[in-house]
């Protein structure tokens, strides 16, 4: 589903992304975890098409990012962590102009949209402008239009932040549902727990380089994931 062979990512002299290569399979949550800088971000804003680099390549689905990028970005949905929206719109009309983006039809997007602004509690707020809007309420109507279009893959970028415990716990469902029908989820967090309980693969990153990456299970051994993080960094911080 996600390809990504020898990213390198370089600002000025220092390497953001270094020779990074993963492979996110169909059916797979995707665990992408690191210290602030460790290149998370970077490497996710390549993925998506929003960031050029130097070395490499990536993949969606078999198509190149770099050679046909609308063509990936009609297969993916992006959360980032900070949701940056038209404020002017009011919450249904910024969701209609996604769908209209993606082409859903009347009756799907509006069962689609009903059920998952039910889910996450965003429902009564949907006639609101989004300039009204909370960042967790920004977070929750990201999460919705993401899912609206069923996209092949959903990359995030800390998507539990700001989230209420409710949310919180809908989006995990919601990201397990997505993968038992065949999708992919690639997300990056801080969150150890959340990771260590959600996700079917995981790898860690340091300094844009890959530490390790593997099952749950092959990373962990028989430690907790926190424990073997914080072994890997040398007792930093998160």
């Amino acid at each position: 589903m996600l390809n990504i062979k020898g990213l390198t990512k370089v600002y000025g002299k220092k390497r953001a992304v270094d020779n990074l290569t993963l492979h996110i399979a169909p059916g797979e949550i995707y665990g992408f975890i690191g210290h602030n800088g460790a290149g998370k971000t970077t490497t996710i804003k390549s993925c998506c098409g929003i960031l050029r680099f130097e070395e490499g390549e990536i993949l969606i689905d078999g198509i190149s990012v770099k050679d046909n990028p609308l063509e990936c970005k009609k297969k993916i949905a992006y959360i980032p962590d900070n949701p940056d929206m038209y404020e002017f719109f009011s919450g249904i009309a910024y969701l209609n102009f996604i769908a209209d983006i993606f082409a859903i039809p009347a009756k799907e997007r509006s069962e689609r949209i009903k059920k998952y602004a039910d889910l996450i509690d965003l429902t009564s707020d949907l006639a609101q402008p989004i300039s009204a809007y909370s960042h967790g309420m920004k977070q929750k109507l990201a999460i919705i239009s993401a899912f609206i279009h069923d996209p092949a893959l959903i990359i995030m970028d800390e998507p539990f932040v700001g989230l209420d415990p409710v949310a919180s716990h809908s989006l995990k469902q919601l990201m397990r549902e997505h993968c038992n029908k065949g999708g992919a989820i690639f997300f990056s967090t801080h969150v150890l727990e959340v990771a260590e309980k959600l996700c079917d693969k995981i790898a860690i990153i340091r300094e844009g380089r890959l530490v390790v990456s593997g099952t749950m299970d092959e990373v962990r051994g028989k430690e907790s994931l926190e424990d073997v993080f914080l072994g890997l960094e040398g007792g930093g911080n998160v």
